[in-house]
């Protein structure tokens, strides 16, 4: 089988998660149900995350620039759990990108060890270097936030002819501005904001979804996150969140037939607490009526890694985009973006998704 070329953007723990997993995966030799632990699929299009390789890295810590990825991964300041240190080698170096809009400012403020150290160095020539690895999947693992850094490399991709995953905040998939351009030029896309595998957002749309469908009307909720990741402590600039409680949100919104008032729904992060480090702790607290006017309150703790999290969900996103540049397809998928991402260009529930996806992996659907 064929390998999938994979750039990646961000050295941080989602990518760390997906490297080791990748790994993780490699070493399981036989498809046995049980050796699949942790994947939606197995195989999409004969592809398995194996089939996964790192051709080309871009990051912007002077800790990670220089090194092979398989040693960028475990430099500060990430802190997600260990999957496996048997990486293979040779390794793919990382590379300076472009920083931009990338750092926030309050980042000076923390320890070394919790924060960005931006390179000195200048900065590559981002095209070429996509070009020169051959790389055919770019996923972004750009902090929340960075418009202007985002859209670099979704321009990058489109002068080097390749297709984005697009897991942050930044409109670019759903966007019919960027989607054109992504179409225009025969490169499929997948975006936007990626959602976990079973995290915040995927369970309050589920229990949002449950009590629309039993007849229970909503009147408030809310989502309080915390974490102790640099994803976190980046977002303590609330100022850098406008499209993400935007994501986060209209994800829940899309699952009622009447849209709940801005005053009754409060989605987004909540607060930085070192010690959690990559474990985000989600509360989720929904208020209705149901049979009879009665009250109904329902209460959820969720805790989880953030990043292997993540990473279970873009390891499907890669081998989708894989089979739809095989197919010659072009621009949005949007029944893969609708279940995989909190803002795609078309919203279903995660129901009706996943029976979408199964048919695009099927190839009974073009989209």
């Amino acid at each position: 089988m064929k390998k999938i070329r994979l750039a990646i953007v961000g050295i941080g723990n989602c990518a760390s998660s997906l490297v080791q997993g990748i790994e993780f995966y490699r070493r399981q030799h036989t498809p046995r149900v049980k050796e699949a632990l942790g994947l939606m699929n197995y195989e999409i299009g004969g592809y398995k995350p194996q089939d996964i390789e790192v051709v080309c890295a871009f990051d912007i810590d002077k800790r990670k620039v220089g090194l092979p990825v398989k040693k960028a991964i475990f430099q500060h300041p990430n802190c997600t759990k260990l999957i496996t240190n048997h990486l293979p080698t040779p390794n793919t170096l990382v590379q300076m990108g472009e920083i931009l809009d990338g750092v926030a400012e309050h980042m000076k403020e923390y320890p070394d060890n919790r924060t960005f150290m931006p390179s000195l160095a200048k900065s590559v020539d981002v095209v070429k270097e996509l070009k020169k690895s051959g790389a055919e999947v770019l996923i972004s693992y750009l902090p929340v936030g960075s418009s202007k850094a985002t859209e670099f490399y979704a321009e990058a991709c489109l002068e080097a002819g390749v297709s984005m995953v697009n897991c942050m905040p930044v409109f670019i998939a759903s966007n019919p501005v960027w989607a054109k351009r992504f179409a225009d030029r025969g490169i499929p896309i997948i975006g936007d904001d990626i959602k976990s595998q079973v995290g915040a957002t995927i369970v309050h749309r589920t229990l949002a979804k449950l009590c629309e469908d039993r007849g229970v009307k909503i009147d408030r909720t809310y989502q309080l996150n915390t974490g102790g990741n640099t994803d976190f402590l980046n977002m303590l600039n609330r100022s850098r969140l406008t499209h993400k409680k935007i994501s986060k949100t209209e994800s829940v919104q899309s699952q009622f037939a009447e849209r709940m008032h801005a005053d009754n729904i409060h989605i987004g992060p909540s607060d930085y607490v070192p010690w959690q480090n990559d474990n985000k702790v989600a509360f989720i607290r929904i208020e209705g009526r149901g049979f009879g006017n009665i009250p109904l309150h329902m209460e959820v703790r969720l805790s989880v890694e953030d990043s292997p999290n993540s990473a279970g969900v873009a390891v499907d996103a890669i081998r989708c985009l894989k089979i739809a540049r095989e197919r010659k397809l072009k621009g949005p998928l949007f029944s893969v973006s609708a279940y995989l991402m909190k803002h795609p260009p078309r919203q279903y529930s995660d129901s009706v998704a996943k029976k979408m996806v199964q048919e695009f992996i099927a190839g009974k659907r073009r989209d």
